[in-house]
């Protein structure tokens, strides 16, 4: 596995992509699955893991507080004993994700002590909701000098109204009420796959949820859960990655083992700019005969189209005909690539929570710099439909979400290389 360090990947265009390329486990279910281990002693087994560094981070949390994890590639092993509930600031603000075993440590211990959480810098997220549910639920917190403290004399199952569908609060409360006395209803809940593969793993391990995939859940608590195997999810963002290389690029893909009924909304809107896109008995297909068109896009909770597609899809609408707005809905500041594509020469404006993107025909190369995971590898997707040497500056980001970014494309057709610096 490749450990974050700075990564120049250098680019150059080399005309349409083709072949297949396989679809890895999803990074924002996986991190979420191992958190969820931590709710009972025993062995768990997770298959379709991603070789990324995030799964890493997350191993290491886990023996922190206890747990001996082993990999081999594509499964990680994880046995749970003798855990103490205390997830330290050193190893949380690596990864936001991090913030996932706050809700399954203070269920089953009734006590939990979390670091500040770090993760991309792409605006504030505070996890108010996240606490604020869990204090409808009987817990109580305090601060710390590194973050929160949270105790329960038990927690009894309510009603928690989320004031936004946020992934991360109902996961927590997802996993925390899965322990608690009676009934948990959560409304307004996040409905994106990854919550469905957590509901999914949570009831193999003996929970009673229901609902899951839509905005109501309602969870049974049980007494006590067991250690079981489970597949994980393809990526949906990652699948949206190449798609839109295959846009910028042009040429014709499989994506295997992608699921189109994850990802309808961004598949219909690429559909729109002109991708010719088809589930397959293996996965997705996609092809792009001619230059894309530019369309309106705005980033909504799932179905709509995720913020993490929104990076790549403006990348594509900088080299489509016509133009394009783009509105973010979810996080603030998450334009700061932008600045990167217009040094490509891209013709993008933004206005607060707007980007207006005007299409030219060709970028040209330049040497940028990504600020997080989904805008690297919209950067790197980018350049292949760049005129002259394109170089990515990377920090750790790219490696946090791809395997091998570099690699799958090449296998593709393109010229992209990743040097270590």
């Amino acid at each position: 596995m490749i450990e974050p360090s700075t990564t120049h990947y250098v680019i150059n265009a080399a005309g349409p992509l083709q072949g297949t390329v396989a679809i890895g486990g999803a990074k924002n279910s996986v991190l979420k699955l191992m958190a969820a281990t931590t709710m009972a002693d025993g062995t768990y087994t997770l298959y379709n893991v991603p070789n990324i560094h995030d799964v890493s981070v997350m191993c290491r949390l886990l023996e922190s507080m206890g747990a001996t994890t082993s990999r081999r590639p594509g499964v990680v092993e994880i046995t749970i004993a003798d855990l103490e509930p205390v997830a330290p600031f050193a190893l949380v603000e690596q990864m936001r994700a991090s913030t996932a075993v706050l809700g399954p440590l203070l269920g089953r211990f009734n006590r939990v002590e979390l670091g500040i959480p770090g993760g991309d810098d792409f605006g504030h997220r505070p996890i108010d909701m996240h606490l604020t549910g869990l204090e409808t639920l009987g817990a109580s917190f305090t601060a710390t000098a590194d973050g929160v403290s949270g105790t329960t004399d038990g927690l009894v199952g309510g009603t928690v109204r989320l004031a936004f569908p946020s992934v991360g609060a109902t996961e927590n409360i997802l996993m925390a009420s899965v322990l608690a006395k009676g009934t948990t209803t959560i409304r307004n809940a996040a409905a994106e796959p990854e919550i469905s593969d957590l509901a999914s793993f949570l009831n193999k391990m003996g929970a009673r949820i229901s609902g899951s995939g839509t905005s109501t859940i309602t969870v049974e608590g049980v007494d006590a859960l067991e250690a079981v195997t489970h597949r994980v999810i393809p990526d949906r963002i990652q699948s949206a990655t190449y798609m839109a290389a295959v846009g910028i690029a042009g040429g014709e893909v499989v994506l295997e083992h992608a699921r189109y009924d994850h990802m309808a909304m961004v598949c219909q809107k690429m559909g729109e700019m002109g991708l010719r896109i088809s589930p397959d008995r293996d996965g997705i297909w996609v092809s792009a005969p001619d230059r894309m068109r530019s369309v309106d896009i705005s980033t909504l909770p799932y179905p709509g189209v995720a913020t993490d597609y929104k990076p790549a899809l403006v990348a594509l609408l900088a080299v489509a005909d016509g133009t394009g707005i783009v509105t973010e809905n979810l996080f603030a500041g998450r334009f700061r690539y932008v600045d990167e594509l217009v040094a490509m020469g891209a013709n993008i404006r933004t206005d607060g929570n707007h980007a207006i993107v005007r299409g030219v025909e060709r970028l040209q190369g330049a040497t940028v710099t990504s600020h997080d995971i989904r805008a690297g590898a919209a950067l790197i997707v980018a350049a292949l439909g760049a005129d002259g040497e394109t170089t990515v500056v990377d920090e750790g980001h790219v490696v946090r979400g791809y395997p091998d970014l570099a690699g799958d494309l090449t296998a593709l057709g393109a010229n992209v290389v990743a040097r270590a610096v």
